[in-house]
């Protein structure tokens, strides 16, 4: 048995483990002949970013897209990106953090239509190299990321992250990167501090799971560009983050630990906060 493993050629070395069960794949890397399409497109999509030598070095690129174009509907009147935070738009504290990083190579910013023009003349304003379109994006947040990754150029690796987090770090964006050689898919995530409890429609308690196996999952999220463009080509619904849709296609995703400063602004409350917190670090 043991020399039938090691006959197998290394296309099946990184199967995702989710796949082994009733799709035709058996497990520790054995295959036979029922195998559909599908599942040899998903294997070849896998093989293609994770490998026993994978390495993000200088010759794969690095894209990044910002994902912006929400319509600050919590913000009472405010548009979110372009508040000011520490005398910049919360927009421009993003991008600088990705202009700043040596990990990364090109970056797509995906702003609502109204905020467009604004957002191509700060781009134009601040001179930021790495930034190489400025785009629309779509009613829902995934046709936003859509539109963004259409944008980036002969990138190996996809790092998207919301706009609306303007406190994220180089060190964030560089240990996405280096976890997703384990998987093809990594996501900043922090462990939850609250009780949680889940509820029916009628707020009445159904469970109470487990506080040390939740975690609350942030952006950075990074993962092999073939994976994150064949999850978003296969979506099927509507999903809140994007890996997510990489979960459904039966890939495993790694996360690493985020920070818990690294708050999304959805409320002129996180406004002030964010402000708070960038004065403390002297930013």
């Amino acid at each position: 048995m043991e020399s039938q493993r090691e006959a197998k050629p290394p296309l099946y070395n990184f199967l995702p483990s989710p796949l082994d069960k009733g799709r035709g794949i058996k497990g520790e890397g054995l295959v036979d002949n029922s195998y559909s399409a599908v599942d040899m497109e998903l294997v070849l999509l896998y093989n293609q970013v994770v490998s026993l030598n994978t390495k993000i070095d200088s010759q794969q690129k690095v894209g990044a897209v910002i994902v912006a174009a929400g319509e600050s509907q919590r913000m009472g009147g405010v548009d979110k990106v372009l508040a000011l935070l520490g005398g910049k738009p919360v927009l421009a504290r993003t991008i600088d953090a990705f202009q700043s990083s040596s990990s990364v190579d090109q970056i797509v910013v995906v702003l609502s239509e109204p905020n467009l023009e604004p957002g191509k003349q700060l781009v134009a304003e601040q001179g930021w190299s790495k930034v190489t379109d400025v785009c629309a994006g779509g009613r829902r947040r995934q046709d936003s990321v859509v539109a963004g990754l259409s944008r980036l150029k002969n990138c190996h690796w996809v790092v998207i992250h919301d706009g609306a987090r303007p406190l994220l770090t180089e060190d964030l964006i560089s240990r996405g990167l280096t976890e997703a050689r384990e998987t093809g898919a990594a996501v900043a995530a922090v462990p939850v501090t609250d009780t949680i409890k889940v509820a029916g429609d009628d707020r009445i308690v159904h469970e109470t799971p487990p506080r040390q196996n939740l975690w609350a999952v942030q952006t950075p999220q990074v993962f092999g560009y073939p994976i994150i463009a064949e999850a978003y080509r296969r979506a099927n619904g509507e999903v809140t983050d994007d890996a997510s849709l990489v979960e459904q296609l039966g890939y495993r995703v790694k996360l690493y630990m985020g920070s818990y400063d690294n708050i999304k602004i959805t409320t002129p409350d996180d406004l002030v906060l964010a402000e708070v917190l960038w004065q403390k670090y002297g930013r």
